[in-house]
C-alpha cells in the first residue's frame, strides 16, 4: 500500500473561515481527494514566543535544527513540518507584509541555521529541498500590485527555503477586502485545486 503524502499548512491569518482559510481548504481538499493526508496549524491558536535574538539555537553545529531555550510550541510545530513531504505557508497582507503571527514564526526559523559567534553570517544546516511548498497570500489591493510592491512573496518563499521546501506554486488572491465575509471565486478555487494536486507530485 502506498504511503500517504503528508501536507502541513501553516496559517498566519487572524480570521478563520476567511479568504486565506478558504483557499487553503481548497488546496487541501484537492490533495486529500487524491490520497494526501492534511493538517492545519493556526498560528493564532499556538503558543509561539518572539525570537529574542539570543542565538543560542544557532551555536551547535550539525544538520539538526537548534533548540530554543524558550518553552513554547514552536518545536512541536517544526516537528510536524519535518514529518511532512509538502507544506503550505499562508498569510494575508497586513500593512504591506505578512501578519505579525506569521512574522514571529518566520523569525523563529533562525534555528535552521548554524551561526556561531564570530561567524559573519548564518549558514543553513540543510541545503537540500526535499519538500514541496505552496505559498498563499491575500491582499485588499489587486494581486499583481501587491506582488510587485511588497515583500510578501519573498518572505514566504524564504521561509519555505529554510524549511527545506522548494516552492512549486503561488496563489495570491487580490481584492480580498470587499466584504466582511467574502467568498473566494470560482477562478481561485480552480487554481487552488490545481495546486493541491501539484503538491502530491514527487520530484
Amino acid at each position: 500500500m502506498k504511503e500517504q503524502i503528508k501536507i502541513t499548512a501553516v496559517i498566519g491569518s487572524y480570521r478563520k473561515g476567511g479568504i486565506i482559510d478558504q483557499t487553503v481548504d481548497e488546496i487541501l481538499a484537492a490533495a486529500t481527494a487524491r490520497g494526501g493526508a492534511a493538517s492545519k496549524i493556526y498560528l493564532i491558536d499556538r503558543h509561539v514566543e518572539f525570537c529574542r535574538n539570543c542565538r543560542i539555537c544557532t551555536q551547535e553545529e550539525g544538520e539538526r535544527r537548534g533548540r530554543c531555550p524558550q518553552e513554547d510550541e514552536m518545536d512541536a510545530i517544526l516537528d510536524e513540518i519535518d514529518e511532512s513531504e509538502a507544506i503550505i505557508l499562508a498569510s494575508p497582507m497586513n500593512f504591506g507584509a505578512v501578519t505579525a503571527v506569521m512574522k514571529r514564526f518566520i523569525e523563529r526559523l533562525i534555528c535552521t541555521a548554524y551561526w556561531p559567534w564570530g561567524q559573519m553570517a548564518p549558514k543553513l544546516r540543510r541545503r537540500e529541498k526535499k519538500k514541496r511548498a505552496v505559498l498563499v497570500a491575500a491582499s485588499a489591493a489587486p494581486a499583481f500590485l501587491s506582488r510587485l510592491m511588497t515583500p510578501m512573496v519573498g518572505r514566504l518563499k524564504n521561509a519555505a527555503d529554510v524549511l527545506g521546501a522548494r516552492t512549486v506554486g503561488l496563489l495570491f488572491v487580490g481584492l480580498a477586502a470587499r466584504a466582511q465575509r467574502q467568498e473566494i471565486g470560482a477562478g481561485v478555487r480552480k487554481k487552488a485545486r490545481r495546486l493541491g494536486r501539484k503538491l502530491l507530485i514527487a520530484d
